[in-house]
């Protein structure tokens, strides 16, 4: 992970007022309050977590959001796990954290949740294709070989309300925007989306309710994109959501996807989805005054480059 780096001259905030202006946009944005017997879940990659010098108020900000939802994947956490420590501190005693260990990029991934709504249950494994499988895994017009996922998504079982289910949090590789890396990461999107419908189909699964969270490298949301196809082709479903931009801070990639089985948790599913675009105004507006281009290297230094997506379920 490469941390990006700071705005220059250092920018200051008052944390009680933009913690009011992301409350604001949470508002604005329509996202649900917790609520029993709905289970609102998110995905939200953190950000080079651990590597960039984020400050006890930025840790204080971010925990501001998780803390809205009951269940939420994170990824890009870095080995050095002290970040992640302060910004528990600054959630309510009844959050807890699963990791897995660094892979791919030196970073894991996991979970965060409330063990008032959530309850986590006995399996946690990291998601691999087994050699003799590998041959299955390829799509018509993709080149390469798929050698397995640069960075194994990490799957945990768990439990809200009378809802059992299995959640992999995912980050695909990207490594550029060249043909050849897409593939990869189309082979990677179509391995993930093949490991997701035979769970659901095993009777022998621990849960046949999947879940796939992360940030996928999804360019953009429709079949123009191999990496789309590559999802699609085996069940799962992109939910369209009430927001129409991505998840980027410029909003025209859709990298990060909450997906679920059309076989399982699509029963479940409200309809009520979104990406929560945090950057907007009021939120740091001194820093907007300053210029456009000091404002995005300041959110992104201090808070994050990619918008949370969330959604909910009944449970």
């Amino acid at each position: 992970m490469v941390p990006h780096p700071q705005e220059k001259p250092a920018f200051h905030y008052d944390l009680q007022k933009e913690r009011l202006a992301l409350q604001k946009n949470k508002i604005l944005r329509k996202i649900p309050d917790k609520t029993p017997g709905k289970l609102l879940a998110a995905t939200w990659n953190l950000t080079n977590f651990g590597v960039q010098k984020r400050n006890a108020e930025d840790l204080a900000l971010m925990a501001e959001i998780v803390s809205w939802f009951d269940f939420v994947a994170i990824q890009e956490i870095a080995e050095d796990l002290s970040h992640l420590r302060q910004l528990m501190a600054h959630l309510p005693q009844s959050y807890a954290v699963i990791l897995s260990d660094i892979a791919g990029n030196d970073e894991r991934a996991g979970f965060l949740y409330d063990r008032e709504k959530v309850e986590r249950l006995e399996l946690a494994a990291e998601v691999a294709i087994a050699p003799s499988d590998q041959r299955f895994i390829r799509m018509k017009g993709v080149s390469g070989a798929f050698t397995g996922f640069d960075r194994n998504p990490y799957a945990v079982a768990f439990r809200a309300g009378a809802v059992d289910f299995t959640a992999a949090c995912v980050h695909l590789y990207f490594g550029s925007n060249a043909y050849f890396d897409e593939d990869r990461r189309a082979l990677e999107a179509y391995a993930l989306a093949r490991w997701a419908d035979q769970r659901h189909k095993s009777p022998g699964a621990y849960s046949q309710n999947i879940l796939v969270m992360g940030d996928f490298n999804l360019p953009i949301r429709d079949e123009s994109s191999t990496v789309y196809q590559a999802l699609k082709a085996k069940r799962l479903i992109l939910p369209r959501h009430s927001t129409t931009m991505g998840s980027s801070l410029s909003g025209d990639k859709h990298y990060d996807q909450l997906a679920f089985h059309a076989g399982g948790m699509k029963t479940h599913y409200t309809g009520k989805s979104g990406v929560f675009d945090f950057d907007r105004e009021p939120f740091f507006r001194s820093a907007w005054e300053v210029s456009p281009e000091y404002f995005n290297t300041t959110v992104r230094y201090h808070i994050a480059d990619h918008r949370p997506l969330w959604a909910q379920f009944d449970c």
